[in-house]
Formats: C-alpha cells, structure tokens, sequence
C-alpha cells in the first residue's frame, strides 16, 4: 500500500439507490421449489441422505492393532486360501509326493513312483513286478510313514500297480486271444 492511500479513509464504492430485480429467475425458482414440494408429498421424492460405508465384519474404522486390512504376509494368505478351499489335504499330499525319496528311501523311489491320490487312497506305479509284490509288503508301513508326515487317517490304503504293459494289438494283422505272457522286468 502507498503511504497516500493509508491517510485517506476507505470509502466504499457507491450503488445505484435502487436496483431492478429481474423477477423470472425468482419466478422460476419458486415454481420449481412448489413442484419439488408437492412430489415430496405424493411419496415419489426421498431426499438423498449420506450414507457411510458399511464395516466389514464389524471391523472398526481405524485401529492401532492389526487386523485383516493390514497388509498379511504371503505364507499367511495362502494358509488361509488353502484352508477356506479346503485344498489342505491336497496340497500336503503333493509335498510328500515331491519328497517322495527321502520317505521311501532312494533304491525304492528309482522303482516306485507315486501317481495319484485320491479319497485317502494313494496309487503307486511301481517299474516291475518284483517292486509291486515288495511294495505290497511294505504298504502297512508306507501307511504308516505317510500318516506321520500327513496327519492320521490321511492315507488308508496304498494301491500298488504293476509296469504298465506293452500293448499287442498294433499293426494291420493281429491275432485274437491273449498274446505272449511275460511280468515285464
């Protein structure tokens, strides 16, 4: 501010003593505010309300302790896919499967392979006949090991399977009747 304008005194601007009003927008809002009266009347106009988000599970807004919004480490989220999915069993019996040599032993697990597990019921492939009949031997035990690693009740029964045979009815000429008979190893 210069030093002139501070020793005059402020003097407000000057209005017209009487200014025309321009009654239609007065006259439109009134007829407006009239229609938006009588439709609240007749039950068809519900004034908007602010409504607040709803909590999940009744969680609280904010918190110093931690809860499911913070962020969950990844170990911990996946237990609990697992566990709501109920892939628990599963996904155990595919670990034992993937750790298959140290629970059977190595000269064992070059011969018998796990295939499939399926209502407490383990398949095995095993590469010859020998290996099968062994396996069948040591199946009450294999049961035995598995419920360990797995938990009890989680392996019932070991259904050991022979080599898969070659199949003799190939090529354009094949002869009825059982084919040759050999154990495959």
């Amino acid at each position: 501010m210069s030093s002139e304008s501070g020793s005059e005194s402020e003097v407000a601007p000057e209005l017209p003593e009487e200014v025309e009003h321009d009654k239609q927008g007065l006259d439109l809002a009134k007829s407006l505010a009239g229609r938006l009266k009588q439709q609240a009347a007749a039950g068809g106009f519900k004034p908007v309300k602010r409504r607040r988000r709803p909590r999940i599970d009744g969680a609280q807004i904010s918190s110093a302790r931690p809860d499911d919004r913070d962020p969950q480490k990844l170990t911990n989220t996946l237990g609990r896919l697992m566990r709501d999915q109920g892939w628990e069993v599963d996904v155990a019996v595919h670990g034992v499967m993937a750790r298959w040599p140290t629970i059977v032993g190595r000269e064992m697990a070059e011969h018998c392979k796990p295939e499939s597990y399926e209502n407490t019921v383990l398949t095995v492939r095993t590469s010859s006949t020998a290996w099968a009949t062994q396996l069948k031997l040591l199946a009450p035990d294999l049961v035995r090991r598995l419920n360990a690693e797995l938990g009890e009740g989680t392996v019932t029964i070991v259904n050991v399977q022979g080599p898969h045979a070659p199949s003799w009815r190939r090529g354009p000429r094949t002869v009825k009747g059982r084919g040759p008979r050999d154990t495959y190893g």
